[in-house]
């Protein structure tokens, strides 16, 4: 090994790897190095040492980048959620523009063109969805936070950057309320206590208020108080929920909600459509990109009032409800219940008659719509989760050949490694990068496949 564990070094940083983190070689052997940037000189400590690479400490930056900012965020390096922060914000978005490309240039037969980034002009405070964990300090005062990167320790959050200001408020208000009437905090270890997480989600558009207290019981000590006091503080509160989640799990909600104000959901709008948000539903948590995103994946299909289209991974109907303007139908597969019963009431919200939407395992519902009812699309969209398209379903793809699949994925490396298995019976021209999270190593992406003659 040309490297040692606890030994310092001085590197040139070469390269950016796709969690953010700077890439420097000694002797060919590849050492990863958080918060450093291409072109800077850094002294490091090593900290690991695998087989084929290291993971190093910046020590002392000799050379600074002139993308380097100051940080204006002094919880982000343990948190990790803004693992760019100290990057300038343009330079980010070329550095998610190089990483797709560098992964379509490793893989792909075709050097396919990534384009710019499609980045935001205003960057901040632009998460309409926050899950507080509520923690105690050493007077037993209760306060929300983040989780220290890859741990359980809560580390308290003065002023965040990327979440709405109002959920912060929030947040903070609940806490004074439980601190002040002795409210118990859940603890993870002991397994006891009542507040585990307050979850806040904003309508960006309607500026509606969903407050969410997930507590480990049933009942909530002056739970009439509470509520009577945070809708006059927060007029915008249109909603509170009980969740009940009393298992020692990560998942933050539980599957039970009980409305103690208002009727348990929050709408929004997304281009010319409103959407109902109920606890439990996905919706987007950047939708001013997401509108973007959407608009370019449905522009790109271009669907004619003759196309049958299938929308796999459609959550509560956002781009279903985009596409079917166009469609003569639209078919929308999502494994979670809630949210189909949120896609339906979504269609009737906005007058839309042309949709159908199916709950189940979209592997199962895919081959039960084209095998057994012997509907075939013209046009599918995907938009899977981080793991990709299974193999079934690019079988079926495969097996049907519609003659446009357009491709939104959230993780680049697994939509390269789909498009591997595609490129052969489809051309695939260019993939548009879109920043949905500004500020993190996270880049949204859309692609049209266009299907050989």
């Amino acid at each position: 090994m040309p490297v040692e564990k606890n030994k310092e070094y001085v590197v040139e940083i070469i390269d950016m790897g796709f969690s953010g983190e700077g890439i420097a070689k000694i002797e060919d052997f590849t050492i990863f190095i958080p918060g450093a940037i291409v072109g800077e000189k850094v002294k490091i400590l090593i900290v690991k040492v695998l087989t084929s690479y290291a993971f190093g400490k910046i020590i002392e930056v000799i050379y600074k980048s002139k993308a380097r900012i100051q940080e204006d965020c002094t919880t982000y390096k343990r948190c990790g959620g803004c693992n760019l922060r100290h990057i300038d914000y343009k330079e980010t978005i070329k550095i998610k523009q190089n990483s797709v490309q560098a992964l379509v240039n490793k893989t792909l037969k075709r050097k396919i063109y990534v384009k710019e980034t499609i980045g935001m002009e205003n960057p901040y405070h632009y998460r309409n969805k926050v899950q507080y964990p509520v923690g105690v300090d050493k007077e037993n005062n209760a306060y929300i936070g983040v989780f220290a990167n890859r741990t359980h320790t809560i580390v308290p959050i003065h002023k965040c950057y990327i979440q709405k200001e109002i959920s912060q408020e929030i947040g903070n208000y609940i806490c004074e309320f439980i601190n002040k009437n002795k409210i118990s905090v859940y603890n993870e270890k002991m397994q006891k206590g009542l507040l585990r997480h307050i979850v806040i989600k904003v309508g960006i558009k309607t500026n509606e208020i969903m407050c969410i207290l997930v507590i480990n019981g049933k009942d909530i000590p002056k739970e009439k108080e509470l509520v009577e006091k945070l809708i006059k503080q927060f007029p915008n509160i249109k909603t509170i929920v009980k969740n009940i989640n009393t298992k020692n799990t990560n998942v933050i909600l539980g599957q039970e909600n009980i409305n103690i104000y208002g009727n348990g959901y929050i709408t929004d709008m997304l281009g010319d459509y409103t959407f109902k948000i109920s606890p439990l539903s996905f919706y987007q948590v950047n939708p001013i990109q997401a509108e973007k995103l959407y608009n370019i994946g449905v522009e790109s299909a271009g669907i004619t009032n003759k196309d049958i289209v299938f929308d796999l991974y459609c959550g509560i109907g956002t781009i279903s409800l985009f596409m079917a303007k166009y469609a003569k139908k639209v078919y929308g597969i999502e494994i979670v219940k809630q949210a189909i019963e949120d896609a339906k009431e979504n269609a009737k919200i906005n007058n839309i008659e042309n949709t159908e939407f199916i709950a189940g395992d979209v592997e199962k519902v895919l081959t039960d719509l084209i095998e057994n009812k012997k509907i075939i699309p013209d046009v599918i969209m995907v938009d899977p989760p981080r793991k990709g398209l299974d193999n079934k379903t690019v079988k079926n793809i495969l097996k049907i050949k519609p003659k446009k699949l357009i491709y939104i994925s959230c993780n680049p490396a697994t939509l390269i490694r789909d498009l591997s298995k595609l490129e052969d019976d489809y051309d695939i021209n260019e993939i548009q990068p879109v920043d949905m999270f500004p500020f993190t190593s996270h880049v949204e992406c859309v692609c049209c496949m266009v299907l050989k003659k």
